[in-house]
């Protein structure tokens, strides 16, 4: 589904990603791990198009032979790629229903999900609807984006720390809401530090460290190399 090759990325004359290759395949979360300042960020930014980046990201190549890099930011969500930044971008003076319903593409009919949905997945924002996004908690903030970019109805969600600075329960709910999406046939691309919930939900981890891939493989494969945990993921 996701395919990248040779990705490199850059900020300015500041070189950050060097050669990243991987793939995401249907149905897959995949979670992105590596300390703060391993390029998983700039990763993710870089399948989006917001960052200089060299190098080939094939999206459903056998459907429509898709290299985004060089595409826009707009265009790459509309091919089917949601994306849910780290500081979660919401419309603060709108309410919790006008973000969601900005979120639909188009009128959303043939949309996979509904606002019905999304409610039944977070009943907080059912209470919380007419309420404006910007005096929510920083939880029920995490919860609107992540079900805003579920509106647009993407066959893959790229999330980038979902459970920074969470509630346990709440961290809770998220990760049965990343079950959900695998269970409707929507991949995930997870960049998250908490590496419990990393390994209880995805396939498969990738480790970045300095810019590259220095894993790939599966959860437990990981647990029981404790040479890539101790010298990339510990602190």
């Amino acid at each position: 589904m996701l395919t990248i090759h040779n990705l490199h990325a850059f900020y300015g004359k500041s070189h950050v990603l060097h050669g990243v290759s991987f793939n995401v395949q249907p149905g897959e979360i995949v979670a992105l791990l590596g300390r703060n300042g391993s390029g998983r960020s700039t990763t993710a930014k870089a399948i989006m198009g917001l960052v200089d980046c060299q190098g080939s990201i094939l999206w459903k190549a056998r459907q429509f032979g898709g290299e985004i890099v060089g595409k826009k930011a707009y265009q790459i969500a509309h091919l089917g790629i949601g994306y849910v930044p780290e500081n979660r971008d919401i419309f603060p003076k709108l309410t919790v229903h006008q973000n969601l319903l900005l979120g639909q593409k188009g009128n959303g009919k043939g949309s996979r999900w509904s606002f019905k949905d999304m409610y039944t997945m977070f009943p907080r924002l059912l209470e919380r609807q007419h309420t404006e996004a910007g005096v929510l908690s920083g939880g029920e903030q995490q919860m609107l984006t992540l079900c805003r970019t579920l509106m647009g109805d993407p066959d893959l969600i790229i999330i980038d720390e979902p459970t920074e600075g969470l509630a346990p329960k709440i961290v809770e709910l998220v990760g049965q809401y990343l079950q959900t999406l695998k269970a409707r046939g929507i991949s995930v691309l997870l960049i998250e530090q908490k590496l419990t919930i990393a390994m209880a939900i995805s396939d498969r981890a990738l480790v970045m460290g300095h810019g590259s891939i220095v894993f790939d493989g599966t959860p437990d494969s990981l647990r029981a190399d404790s040479y890539i945990r101790k010298e990339w993921l510990e602190v």
